[in-house]
This record gives structure tokens, sequence and C-alpha cells, in this order.
């Protein structure tokens, strides 16, 4: 199985990890976020997906153009 092209997403980090579970703000390090309002542009791969879906009150997601990638 050939992995497909596969786009990038913005994570942008919206919520504080104050007061939250240890699991979660680890995930919150995992996706290269640490303090509000940074983001990151990663691979939309499935990983990135989970880790983002558990902590979706935290962050926000979009996607991104092809032509910006910063």
């Amino acid at each position: 199985m050939s992995p497909a092209p596969t786009g990038k997403i913005r994570v942008t980090q919206i919520g504080s990890p104050i007061g939250r579970r240890k699991d979660q703000r680890a995930t919150l390090m995992g996706l290269g976020l640490n303090k509000m309002h940074r983001s990151r542009v990663l691979e939309d791969t499935p990983s990135v997906r989970g880790m983002a879906a558990k902590i979706s009150h935290l962050v926000h997601i979009e996607p991104v153009g092809e032509g910006s990638g910063s």
C-alpha cells in the first residue's frame, strides 16, 4: 500500500493546558504546541488528526493551501 500524497493542516492552540489532564498536555507538546495562539503546520496524516481530535477543545484546525507552507 503506497502512501497517497497528503496535504497539510495548520493547528493553532486556542485553549490553555492549565488544569487539564497530563495526557492532554503531552498531546499538545507532541504536536509542537506549548503556548497560546501558536500555530504549527503539520502533515495531514491519520495520527496527527487523531492527536488533534483528542484535544479538539484546545486547538483550531484548518487546511493549508499548497502555496502557503509556513
